[in-house]
Parts: structure tokens; sequence; C-alpha cells
């Protein structure tokens, strides 16, 4: 199997144990989930299927950012304690990937569990110089003492700079010794929930919240770290500084595997402009089969917009997936090929491809073992 590797930029074998690590960042709970992430998980489903089916054990951690800035805003606006509203939009998140067939991962961590660990982690990075306390209870990251950042989004500083401002950085912050340092422990708001620290009250910043929760169930260095594309800077970057320098170990995830954006009209979807396909309306209006093939009719790498058009064909083709796998025929070699595609990189357009052919040769058997594979419920036996 081969796998594009953010990090370094090309298409490399997956070589790993038995047990292949994956960790895959998680929603914050503020709102509904949209087809981006709908076209993520999925797409991570398939790579878990694919591991599985060779023969390997997948140990799945994907984390639920149940405090940050965003949930607590939005729970202010909504006048609901931020805890209720990420409990009712993770229930209806994982509802939702239930019903896309995702299957559930083998640990979801919760950020605010995981306060107590993540203040010793900020500890260490104090102890081995790599962060600095304000006065005030501010703990930044120093990027200084990191001498690769940005080795993995390939960004120039000026880029740098404006992405941290739009994702959330603070780049004109009083006090830091580099407006690209990030924080990694804040003092927290009026209403805001606090834990205690060395620094003061306060709570975690977002970046440190996620390499302590993947190294709390994968280690210190995991085989592959996943998520959208939109979190390579600062997100993805901030993890491997701090992660690595804390453990000492590296690298701190071997394959970075990033999605393409999904976009409506010729535009990305964001929460903040509110040009959103929730994936909840879509299942109102077709199965969770038909929205995986649809999502799956595009490479996990592709950026993309949605067509209700091409939702239509995904539900054609998989009524003939369908008729097809009520058959009993098969064919070996086409099934190879199916499972070459993935191997490629994911390459999921031409595995349904593939599937499409057996189909149409009327090969049942093997369309029902290889959607399996795909994690296409066609609603046949597919033990048969």
């Amino acid at each position: 199997m081969q796998l594009f590797d953010t990090r370094s930029g090309d298409l490399r074998p997956l070589i790993t144990g038995h047990t292949v690590r994956l960790y895959v960042c998680g929603i914050t709970p503020y709102d509904a989930a949209h087809l981006g992430h709908a076209s993520t998980y999925v797409m991570f489903d398939v790579l878990i299927r694919l591991l599985e089916h060779r023969g390997h054990r997948v140990r799945y951690v994907r984390n639920v950012t149940d405090v940050d800035d965003d949930i607590l805003r939005t729970a202010r606006e909504r006048d609901v304690d931020y805890r209720t509203l990420a409990e009712r939009e993770t229930a209806a998140f994982d509802r939702d990937l239930r019903a896309l067939g995702c299957r559930a991962p083998d640990v979801a961590p919760r950020a605010t569990e995981t306060v107590p660990a993540i203040v010793t982690a900020v500890g260490g990075l104090l102890a081995r110089g790599s962060a600095y306390a304000l006065d005030d209870g501010r703990v930044y990251f120093d990027i200084a003492s990191a001498h690769d950042f940005g080795r993995l989004s390939r960004l120039d500083r000026d880029r740098m700079l404006e992405q941290f401002a739009e994702k959330g950085g603070d780049p004109e912050a009083s006090g830091k010794r580099d407006e690209l340092d990030f924080l990694l422990w804040q003092p927290s708001g009026d209403g805001e929930p606090r834990w205690p620290s060395p620094w003061g009250d306060g709570r975690p910043g977002w970046h440190i919240e996620c390499s302590v929760m993947a190294m709390e169930h994968l280690g210190g260095v995991i085989d592959i770290h996943g998520g959208g594309s939109d979190l390579v800077f600062p997100h993805h970057e901030a993890e491997i500084a701090q992660s690595e320098h804390l453990t000492g170990q590296g690298p701190f995830a071997r394959f970075w595997l990033h999605t393409g954006m999904v976009g409506l009209d010729g535009e990305k979807m964001s929460k903040s402009v509110g040009n959103l396909v929730f994936a909840r309306d879509l299942l109102d209006r077709f199965e969770g089969a038909t929205i995986r093939a649809y999502v799956l009719a595009h490479h996990y790498r592709e950026t993309w917009s949605h067509s209700d058009d091409d939702l239509q064909a995904a539900c054609d083709r998989v009524k003939r997936w369908r008729a097809a796998a009520t058959g009993d025929g098969s064919d070996a070699t086409m099934e190879q090929t199916l499972l070459r595609c993935l191997d490629n990189d994911l390459d999921t357009p031409r595995a349904l491809a593939a599937l499409d052919r057996l189909a149409d040769e009327g090969h049942g058997e093997s369309v029902r073992r290889m959607a399996t594979v795909l994690g296409l419920d066609l609603g046949n036996d597919l033990t048969a």
C-alpha cells in the first residue's frame, strides 16, 4: 500500500507492524456535521477497512474538542451550557456517521477529560525550554526552538501569519516572543470553564489538546495522523512541534494524510461563511450508501464541489450494484484490480469503476465482497 504523506510531499509505501495506530482529528461539537466532515470520515473509514482486509489491526482514535473558543462562543450565543451543547452535537454527529456506514473509533477522547494530562505536558515543554509563561497566566510554545517549523505546510512566513490569524491565532497579542508562537495554556474569561494549573486557573490551547489525546492513547510515535487539509497549518504544524519536543522522539506521525475541501458553488464549505450542506439533510433524502458512494467518487485529496446531479448519479449507481449483488458470479482478477486501486493512495474513484465492471458483468459475489471493503451497505448478505 502506498499513501501520500503531506510532510514528505510524496507517495510512499506504508510500512507498519500488525497494529496500525491511527489518529484522526475529530469535530468541535458546536453545530451539525456538514458534507466536508462526512467526506473526511468516510475516506478514513475506507482506509481502516482496507487495512483490516489486508490483515492489520487498526487502533483508531478520533477526538472530540469539547472546549475551545468556538464552542464557548456558540454556547453563549444560544444561552446553553457548553457541555450540553457538546453532548447534543456529538451524539448527532455519531448518528450521522453510523448512517454513512462508518465504524466507531476504538477511543473517542474528549479534551475536557484530558486537561490534567495537558497541564503535565505544558509543564514538560516549559521544563525543556520549548515554551515560556507570561505573568498573566498565558503559556506559549516558542517556535524558535523548532528548527523545522513550517516543514509540514511549506508556507512562507507571511502566509503562515495570514493563516494563523484566520484560524484562531493571536499574532498581535502582547508579550509574545514571536507572532507565530501559539497558546498552550490561557486564562479563562468570565463565565468560561477553568481548571487549576501552576500558571493560574484557565484552559488549554487548541493544538496541545490533540497532541496529548493522541499520545495518551497511541504513544509518542504514531503511524498515521489525519484530518482535513484546512488543519495542516497551524493545527498539525503545531502538533508536530510540541509533540516531538515533549517526547524527544520523532517523527510524531510517520504519515500525515489530509483530505481535500468540499465546496458549494466554488467556495469551501465553512461554518463561518454559512454555505453548508449538512449530512443530516442529505440523509433525510438519500440512504447512507448513496451518500457514501457519492463521496467515494472523489479522490480523498481532491477538492470538489457539491452537486445534486452527482448525488443522484450515485443513487442510480448504488441501485445497479444492489441489483447485481443478488447474483453468484465472481471475478478474482477484477477484485484484485479494485484492491490495487485502493492500495494506490486510496484511489476510490477507480475502485468504484472496478465495482461497476463487476456489477455489469454479473459477478454478484464479488460485488458483495468488495462492497464490504468499501463500506457500502447494499442490503445483501455480505457473508454469503
